[in-house]
């Protein structure tokens, strides 16, 4: 799993934005609770934020360089799923 998290040096940011409650966000929360030391570990100089929001459905947006920057909506994927589209994300 870690070499899955080995982020392209254009990445410059990554942020999730989920609910902190809400059952349509409980993937994304198990999914980072199990992958996020992983990636921080990895990565130790790129920023990984959460954004916790009441009623907030759960996206991945990642930043890369020249301010171009990408979203995901995770809403009603699986934990498998979910880490194949961060992949995606953090591979470009």
């Amino acid at each position: 799993m870690s070499g899955r998290y080995g982020f392209a040096k254009a990445l410059k940011e990554l942020r999730f934005l989920f609910c902190q409650t809400a059952e349509h966000s409980s993937a994304t929360r198990s999914f980072l609770t199990r992958a996020y030391p992983i990636m921080k570990k990895n990565n130790p100089t790129i920023p990984i934020m959460l954004r916790e929001a009441q009623g907030t459905l759960p996206r991945v947006y990642a930043r890369y360089e020249f301010g171009k920057e990408k979203v995901e909506s995770l809403e009603g994927l699986s934990d498998k799923q979910i880490e194949e589209a961060v992949t995606k994300l953090v591979k470009e």
